[in-house]
């Protein structure tokens, strides 16, 4: 299978190459890498360039924010099978890609693993081991998700169904998934391995306002879907987002 991988950056001179080499050391000899800028001013461009030889489409242009830039790289895209890799993250392993194309199947539209968020300064601390082996559909009205990073989709879901809306700050993701696994019923499948790690400091794990933020797009998301949700149902998941912080996979770094 066809794997499309895009990564958005901008002025991601810090991280950038490290995310770039994650994906071209893959180990499944089908990827395509689409690099979408948003008009870059320190030394992203130059990092990029670096690598233009092994990267299947570079777009460098201004933006109307992150999830734009997504929907860029997606409509460029002629893989079967979409994953979302931003610019501070990057793959567990050289064997991520190939666990998640052993893992779809004719009847499987998405598929996600585990993702844990790092110390930027030093990538083998785990501040948060976020995995969802008995997510259901229904979860995504109290606040839970498949974690974003770690989830590949086949491509005619976005042609079906619709992109990423460019009005959400920090949510589009969740409304997608809200769109395609709660409302058309999209199959999906959970590996139980960590496929992507984080760096901790992301626009939507920075702190009280990116939380407010967070959940009230996730009640507009629902809103929008026709599902009721809201604030108090949302704060029940506190106490199990706790259990993440406990818990700290053995590092593959």
């Amino acid at each position: 299978m066809k794997v499309s991988i895009v990564t958005v950056c901008y002025n991601s001179a810090a991280t950038i190459e490290h995310t770039i080499q994650s994906v071209l050391s893959q180990s499944h000899d089908n990827i395509e890498y689409i690099v979408v800028d948003g008009g870059s001013t320190d030394d992203t461009l130059n990092i990029i360039d670096k690598y233009k030889n092994k990267l299947s489409k570079v777009i460098s242009e201004p933006d109307h924010g992150i999830y734009d830039a997504m929907n860029k790289g997606i409509k460029n895209a002629t893989g079967e099978i979409v994953g979302i890799l931003n610019s501070d993250d990057f793959y567990e392993t050289n064997e991520s890609i190939s666990q998640v194309v052993a893992a779809f199947e004719p009847s499987i539209d998405v598929v996600f693993g585990n993702l844990v968020f790092v110390k930027p300064e030093n990538l083998n601390h785990i501040t948060r081991f976020y995995s969802l082996p008995n997510f259901k559909a229904w979860k995504l009205r109290f606040g839970w998700m498949p974690p974003h990073p770690a989830s590949f989709i086949k491509k005619d879901l976005y042609d079906k169904y619709g992109l990423y809306k460019i009005d959400y700050k920090i949510s589009a993701d969740y409304e997608i998934f809200i769109r395609f696994l709660l409302v058309h019923k999209a199959c999906f499948k959970h590996i139980n391995s960590t496929l992507v790690r984080m760096r901790d400091g992301g626009v939507s794990t920075s702190g009280i306002k990116s939380s407010i933020t967070l959940n009230k797009e996730i009640v507009k998301a629902c809103k929008e879907n026709g599902i009721y949700t809201n604030i108090l149902i949302l704060l029940f998941k506190l106490p199990f987002k706790v259990l993440e912080l406990i818990k700290r996979p053995k590092s593959n770094v």
